[in-house]
């Protein structure tokens, strides 16, 4: 990767996860969602200021993470799949 993305993604306070060696599906999923964020929100509304869109685009997270039904995760929110994973590794 660039090094000015690399120093991009440093000052927000991120790091970068490359997919792995012979499993692309991780890049696919993480296009999927940004394909689902533009259509849904980015590319039908109009943003005043920085401010709106980032209340936008954590009220839309919020919606998505609490409501959106994934057919690969047996029809259950991202939410309620991290919350099983948790249960399971705290019974573990």
């Amino acid at each position: 990767m660039s090094d000015d993305f690399q120093t991009e993604l440093r000052f927000i306070g991120m790091t970068s996860s490359p997919a792995f060696v012979c499993a692309p599906e991780g890049n696919g999923v993480a296009e999927w969602f940004i394909r689902t964020l533009k259509q849904q929100l980015l590319w039908v509304r109009a943003f005043q200021t920085v401010e709106d869109l980032r209340r936008a685009l954590h009220d839309w997270l919020r919606l998505y993470n609490e409501h959106w039904l994934v057919e690969r995760h047996g029809f259950c929110s991202p939410a309620q799949v991290r919350r099983n994973l948790l249960a399971m590794s705290e019974t573990a």
